[in-house]
This record gives structure tokens, C-alpha cells and sequence, in this order.
């Protein structure tokens, strides 16, 4: 179940829930439905701290709803049999090593299998080989990252050219869409610049927007 293909011209917004507790769970959720009504979003990642995992599927029965409704696959970080058992799209894994072959084992190609936390060019080709439907360069926190912008659009830029893979890139800030888009990312992950502002639907409006090199225009 490949995320998207080189055959299509478009990048899309992939959108990054905070780590979420059970008991933020709910609140968050209604943030998601609202920012995912206000912008289109290929995907959405869900992470979850260590506490909401004995309620997963409690917790993630309204993200999965929303993102059915939206259709927008819904991807559980780093949790291959939870994200089986819930359900979900499918699951985001970090590194290529032995998780990534068991995800890929066990849910392809059925479900998507992302790999990020890749910080070399080597892990990323390996993570390709090995069959992940995606690379994804950059930190999910984009504005804690270790990279800068310029080395990650060169990044970008590097396994657009080369590779066949999507690749989903990490901005640590809205005003970072549009050039990562420019340099080759099949997808614009956006995490706390979104779901940190003050309004995150009208920040996913303009993400949107900038990725499609559009202004934004208010609901």
C-alpha cells in the first residue's frame, strides 16, 4: 500500500500529533478532526506516550475516525502490533534495522511502512532497499532538529533525484514548506508549527497553501 509514486507531481501535507498522554488524548483529538476539515492531508502520524498505550485503542479510535472520514492514512509511530491491531494505515518506524524488517514482514503490502530517524545517506538508501514505502529526513520535533534547513534541502534534493522511494521531509517551521517542496519532498511534515500555534487550522491552511505555492485563504 505505497503512500503515494513518483507519478505523481503533487507534495502533500503530512501532519505529526505531539506525543500524546491518555489523559490529552480526548482534547487533542478534537484539534485533529477541525485541522484535518480546515486542510488535506495525504497522512498523519500518531504518537503516543508510554502511558495512553494500555487505552490505545480508546485513544486512537477518534484519530482513526477522522482520518477515515478525511481520507488521510493514519500511521502509528514505531508500534508495528499496535498499529495491526488497531487498524491503522500502518506504522512509522526508526531506523533501518531490525524493526524496520519486522514491520515490513508483517504488514506489507497490505500496510504502509514509513522509516525515518535516518541521518546518514547510507541508512536512508538502506531503509529504501529494504523496502520501506517512504524515507523521511529531518526530526518529527522539526524545531529541535540536528539538521539545518540547507543541509536538509540538499537531502531532499539528493534522493529526489536519484530515488524512486517518496520521501517526506521535516520543517521546523510553516516558511519551510514551500522550499522543501521546491527541492524534490514528495511530502511536508509538519508537527509543532501546526499543533502548536495558536490556531491549527488556520496554520494547515497555510501550509497547504505554501506547498502548493498558493496564498491561503480563510474558511
Amino acid at each position: 500500500m505505497p503512500l503515494t509514486s513518483r507519478a505523481s507531481p503533487e507534495c502533500a501535507l503530512y501532519l505529526v500529533t505531539p506525543p500524546l498522554a491518555a489523559a490529552d488524548a480526548g482534547a487533542f483529538a478534537r484539534v485533529f478532526v477541525e485541522t484535518l476539515e480546515a486542510a488535506s492531508a495525504a497522512c498523519a502520524l500518531l504518537r503516543l506516550k508510554p502511558d495512553s498505550l494500555a487505552k490505545a485503542e480508546a485513544v486512537a479510535a477518534p484519530f482513526l475516525r477522522a482520518a477515515i472520514d478525511a481520507d488521510c492514512a493514519l500511521l502509528i509511530e514505531n508500534d508495528v502490533g499496535l498499529a495491526a491491531r488497531l487498524g491503522a494505515d500502518g506504522v512509522h518506524v526508526a531506523g533501518a534495522g531490525a524493526d524496520l524488517s519486522q514491520a515490513i514482514a508483517r504488514l506489507k503490502p497490505q500496510r504502509i511502512v514509513g522509516a525515518g530517524a535516518l541521518p546518514t545517506r547510507d541508512e536512508a538508501m538502506i531503509a529504501g532497499e529494504m523496502g520501506a514505502d517512504y524515507v523521511m529526513f529531518g526530526e518529527l520535533d522539526g524545531a529541535k532538529r540536528a539538521m539545518g534547513l540547507k543541509p536538509l534541502i540538499e537531502r531532499v534534493a539528493w534522493w529526489a533525484e536519484i530515488f524512486e522511494t517518496p520521501c517526506v521531509a521535516c520543517a521546523g517551521a510553516l516558511a519551510e514548506a514551500r522550499a522543501l517542496k521546491e527541492a524534490g519532498a514528495d511530502f511536508v511534515a509538519l508537527g509543532e508549527p501546526i499543533f502548536g500555534s495558536s490556531s491549527p487550522a488556520a496554520a494547515a491552511r497555510e501550509a497547504q497553501a505554501l506547498i502548493a505555492g498558493v496564498s491561503a485563504v480563510a474558511p
